[in-house]
């Protein structure tokens, strides 16, 4: 089971038994509260027991961004700049994705990415529901797989992806009069497995 919550439209936080991440669509940062700081950029890894896709759908510099390690949490990086030596195997249950037997090599990440030209979306996996956050980003959606919950301001991103539940990041009146839908308010929307998610689709807004 895990809660989403919002507090800002470019804010998306998850929180499990084990831990809580912010995602910033705009700055593409993700948050955990780890010494490191926060992670940056594109790259496959994992922070307790969530599994993020940070994809990588712009392009822009920003120099001196930090790389992350595994000294808070295991953080799975399966990029091709990992020396052979520093990785290890393990089987790639959908699309790619990580399993949970990797370790990080520091330094692995694209952390040159910047919010100035440049977008990150993210495929997040716990317990087997997979959760989408891409703001208003309508690129590189046929990346993202098939995902339960999306968080989203784009109309166009939720007719493609087609998730069981959105949760509104933008105009919410727009959104839900060009779906033809209704929207609920909720302060949390709690997730206990993909079989709790609803059969329709449904439009919540966190506040």
């Amino acid at each position: 089971m895990f809660d989403i919550e919002s507090k800002d439209l470019d804010e998306i936080t998850i929180t499990t038994k084990k831990t809580k991440i912010t995602f910033n669509v705009a700055q593409g940062t993700v948050d955990a509260a780890l010494k490191v700081g926060r992670i940056q950029g594109p790259g496959e890894f994992e922070i307790g027991d969530v599994s993020i896709r940070a994809l990588g759908v712009g392009t822009g510099k920003v120099p001196g961004a930090r790389s992350a390690s595994s000294e808070d949490a295991l953080l799975t990086s399966l990029r091709s700049r990992v020396p052979r030596g520093e990785r290890r195997t393990s089987s790639t249950p959908r699309s790619g994705a990580p399993s949970s037997s990797h370790s990080i090599a520091p330094g692995t990440f694209d952390t040159s990415f910047s919010p100035n030209g440049a977008k990150v979306i993210y495929d997040v996996e716990i317990g087997g529901v997979h959760v989408g956050i891409i703001g208003g980003c309508e690129e590189g959606l046929d990346e993202l797989g098939m995902i339960g919950v999306l968080c989203t301001s784009s109309v166009r991103a939720v007719r493609e992806i087609e998730p069981k539940v959105v949760i509104a990041m933008g105009n919410v009146d727009g959104m839900v009069t060009d779906l033809k839908l209704s929207a609920r308010t909720e302060k949390k929307y709690k997730v206990k497995n993909n079989d709790s998610l609803p059969v329709a689709l449904e439009v919540v807004v966190l506040n």
